[in-house]
């Protein structure tokens, strides 16, 4: 298992579901600065330019799935440097490990309105469903994108954001009221892990397919 992003709020917490998994038996995870984790299972390599991960190539072989939760905001961000920072970076990273591991299902972290038709006026619903649509393409065993809206933090997590801590306490009414929007972290991490194991029907995964993946 491969995994990006462990040191921002969705990646630290798809870790810890991977660590925790019996199936699951290595985790590779690929940082720029250390998660700051420790367990048995757990391998890290730092890296600082994912734009040329040539050294690390070695490293990324024989693994079965990716989970790529590696993102940037795109708040006061320009359109061409958002574009480089998630559509180029992602796949380049993704070709790459399709090339070492064409066997290997790919789970990508897109969000909730990704548009993959390009009309949207949202730049970065554009090029999140651009990069959707490209992933889609490379040699995979299978390619799932996973769209969540409000995603619950987990106790505990070190890395989530201030907005989470300021309405969190508000999920159990929006879980009620818009479960098609809303899901956990734990849900959005062992979602991954079952799509991975017993694939799904549909290579996009709203919030609810999320929580109904986990049911089936």
């Amino acid at each position: 298992m491969i995994i990006t992003g462990t040191t921002g709020m969705v990646g630290e917490g798809v870790l810890y579901e991977c660590l925790e998994h019996p199936d699951i038996a290595a985790v590779l995870v690929i940082n720029r600065k250390t998660c700051g984790v420790v367990h048995p299972k757990l391998k890290e390599i730092i890296h600082h330019n994912f734009f040329d991960i040539t050294a690390i190539v070695p490293q990324l072989r024989g693994f079965h799935a990716c989970y790529f939760c590696l993102g940037v905001s795109s708040l006061g961000m320009k359109e061409e440097i958002y574009r480089h920072f998630t559509y180029d970076l992602t796949l380049y990273m993704a070709g790459v490990i399709a090339e070492e591991n064409p066997g290997m299902t790919f789970c990508y972290v897109s969000g909730a309105g990704t548009d993959t038709t390009g009309t949207s006026r949202r730049m970065w619903a554009r090029i999140k469903g651009q990069t959707e649509n490209a992933l889609l393409q490379l040699p995979f065993k299978a390619v799932y994108n996973f769209r969540p809206a409000y995603i619950q933090p987990m106790r505990g997590s070190k890395n989530t954001h201030k907005f989470y801590y300021a309405f969190s306490w508000l999920y159990p009414l929006w879980r009620w009221a818009f479960r098609s929007y809303v899901c956990t972290l734990r849900e959005l991490g062992r979602a991954m892990i079952v799509v991975t194991e017993k694939g799904y029907e549909r290579s996009t995964l709203e919030s609810g397919d999320i929580v109904r993946v986990l049911k089936s």
